[in-house]
């Protein structure tokens, strides 16, 4: 069914909300969203609700980094080992990692500059949107919930803070990430090991190359639950301020002289 909004005079929406998530523009940090993407690329554009563009960064970059063995590198160094870290890297896998890693950072900051100008565009416009959507298969609205909450389940398990919040397309790849990659860690196995007192064992079964992938993910899954239920509050504060302003009385509105009641 097509959306109302392709057919009116609107030029920006602040927010749209999807059956599966909300999309809405606001004002973020340039370096903050770009300090994301030189963490990991990809995640920063997921901060920004630019779903495709950042599956391809992050799978570019899971793909790209075990070719060319940059974490090893990265871990080598850390410990002194300058000699391996130089080995291990693939010098052909790495050339091609330099430039798509600048580019992700880059465009994450270019491409929060330009929503941010876009937000302050379509609060001036002040345009109607739908807060309540309703599907088959699922509905979304707008709601208050608490940020905390959001933040402690995705550190239980990195997604579900971004189920609760309702960004469904996050939730699943955040998700879907995190098992894979903790698959090919060992991080459960090394987990397990650890608490039973075998450390050197539980040191031996995990893989770095992967291992070293995880505390990106696990403290973006935190982060991204945290702020975007913070934004999807101002959104629903915004969107009920306009309702009352516009359906009921103005709060200058002078009452109707009270007679005393002694008279």
């Amino acid at each position: 069914m097509d959306r109302p909004e392709l057919y009116s005079s609107v030029r920006r929406y602040i927010a749209y909300i999807g059956l599966y998530g909300t999309t809405q523009l606001h004002l973020r940090n340039p370096y903050i969203i770009a300090g994301w993407s030189l963490t990991f690329p990809g995640l920063g554009h997921l901060l920004l609700s630019k779903y495709i563009r950042g599956y391809f960064l992050f799978i570019w970059e899971i793909f790209i980094n075990v070719k060319a063995h940059i974490n090893l590198a990265i871990l080598y160094s850390f410990t002194g080992r300058f000699e391996m870290a130089k080995d291990i890297l693939d010098i052909n896998w790495v050339l091609l990692y330099i430039p798509t890693y600048i580019f992700s950072v880059w465009d994450a900051y270019r491409t929060t500059v330009d929503i941010n100008h876009q937000y302050i565009l379509a609060v001036r416009e002040d345009a109607e949107f739908n807060m309540f959507n309703i599907g088959q298969l699922e509905f979304n609205y707008l709601d208050k919930r608490t940020p905390w909450t959001a933040a402690l389940w995705s550190a239980m398990m990195p997604g579900l803070g971004q189920l609760l919040i309702h960004r469904i397309p996050g939730a699943l790849f955040i998700i879907i990430a995190t098992i894979a990659i903790a698959q090919q860690a060992a991080i459960l196995p090394a987990i397990h090991y650890t608490l039973l007192g075998q450390i050197d064992y539980a040191k031996s079964i995990l893989n770095p190359q992967w291992f070293l992938n995880i505390p990106s993910v696990y403290f973006f899954a935190i982060y991204d639950a945290y702020i975007n239920c913070v934004s999807n509050n101002k959104l629903f504060d915004w969107e009920q301020n306009k309702f009352l302003n516009k359906n009921y009385q103005n709060r200058y509105f002078k009452m109707p002289f009270k007679a005393d009641e002694s008279e």
